[in-house]
């Protein structure tokens, strides 16, 4: 049988009173057990030296239903507890392959709300999902149909900080086929100016999502300073305006980086872009915010799986290949690029637009290390010198 790739279809839904009381409890219930496991495994490896696994905190769970303290856990499903217990092992796992940080605890405040549900935690028939501990099915708006045929595995329910539900269905997807192999390559620099641009020579423009929503968050942001701190309704009230804006913000975004990055994996075989390491780039005051805008880590993300998707190659070049200050006709580099030269004449009499010349470097670059089969895929956590990085386009402040 054909191995399908698995994918995930987000859907909005609009839940009764009863579901999303039910919602929130199993919310709090998966927080709790979260929280006190990784309590447990904290203090066991503080006090003991001993690793506890996630059988050792399955069987605490088991432990704590009985107690009339936690009996609470019984109200709700226990699918979902089971597998905050094997996202905490999942946490643990890339902790101790330097993948991550150390986890943290889950705040009621400011953590997402998730529960995620098993196949045999919910039923799903004639296009309806019922979870368990429910009467009736969930009130989903289809915005898009399923793969024919596909039945879920996980069905992860979520609430957003602006109080909007979202039902996440894992299934096998078998449209996703590799598209016929080509020879087309091209070479990708992200900017701020522009947000990319392409060896080609075609530069696209930043949208700057949230420049445009600049004044109706600040306000929003002035209206919540005015409310008086703590549980309020009027304070949870502006707290939700203020999120509503940023969602907003968010939403625009991902749906432009989703179709420019299908765009680009769709028409060529080879993408060429650089290593850049966001997380320092973000400590420049002047320019974190319109970095953040820029979402270049979402960006190569979406670049990547979906060239895993569809058989295609993404190569990462290395971060402190001089991209600008290379000829891309005579290879000749200069001394110094000021980082207002936008455009320069090299000595061979070539004149280069500063972004298109880096984006041609990349894609040299990208191919010849490809060829020599080193050095494509650099690791973004570290470097070669661990100096801090900075890409030098990004110094300058924003426009």
């Amino acid at each position: 049988m054909a191995t399908h790739v698995k994918r995930a279809y987000r859907y909005r839904f609009y839940p009764t009173d009863a579901q999303a009381a039910e919602l929130s409890r199993t919310f709090g219930c998966v927080r709790k057990v979260y929280n006190m496991a990784l309590a447990a495994r904290t203090e066991a490896w503080t006090l003991r030296q001993e690793r506890v696994n996630y059988n050792a905190t399955s069987a605490m769970l088991t432990a704590w239903k009985k107690t009339e303290e936690l009996a609470f856990l019984n109200e709700v499903s226990s699918v979902p507890l089971q597998q905050a217990l094997r996202h905490l092992q999942a946490a643990f796992t890339a902790f101790f392959a330097k993948q991550s940080k150390y986890p943290r605890f889950k705040s009621r405040k400011r953590s997402g709300k998730s529960a995620e549900y098993t196949s045999s935690a919910f039923r799903f028939r004639e296009g309806k999902l019922t979870l368990a501990k429910m009467a009736q099915p969930l009130d989903i708006v289809w915005s898009r149909p399923l793969p024919e045929g596909a039945l879920p595995s996980t069905a992860t329910v979520s609430q957003d900080a602006a109080g909007r539900w979202f039902v996440s269905l894992l299934v096998e997807d078998p449209t996703v086929q590799p598209l016929p192999a080509g020879g087309s390559a091209v070479g990708i620099d992200a900017g701020l100016d522009h947000l990319l641009t392409l060896s080609t020579g075609e530069k696209i423009t930043n949208p700057r999502h949230e420049r445009r929503d600049r004044a109706r968050l600040a306000r929003a942001q002035r209206d919540l300073a005015r409310k008086a701190r703590g549980d309020g309704a009027n304070r949870a009230k502006a707290r939700r305006k203020v999120a509503r804006v940023y969602t907003r913000i968010a939403d625009r975004r991902r749906d432009h980086l989703h179709k420019l990055t299908t765009r680009l994996v769709r028409e060529n075989q080879t993408l060429v872009i650089e290593d850049l390491t966001v997380r320092n780039m973000l400590k420049n005051g002047k320019l974190s915010r319109a970095i953040s805008d820029a979402a270049w880590s979402e960006f190569r993300s979406m670049l990547e799986y979906k060239a895993a998707w569809y058989g295609r190659e993404v190569i990462a070049v290395d971060r402190w290949f001089p991209s600008s200050k290379l000829c891309s006709v005579c290879g000749a580099l200069q001394k110094r690029m000021p980082l207002g030269v936008r455009t320069w004449t090299c000595a061979c009499g070539t004149t280069h637009d500063r972004d298109v010349n880096a984006a041609k470097n990349l894609l040299a670059a990208g191919l010849a290390v490809s060829a020599c089969g080193a050095g494509v895929r650099p690791q973004r956590e570290s470097s070669r010198t661990g100096q801090p990085v900075m890409k030098q386009e990004a110094l300058q402040r924003e426009p």
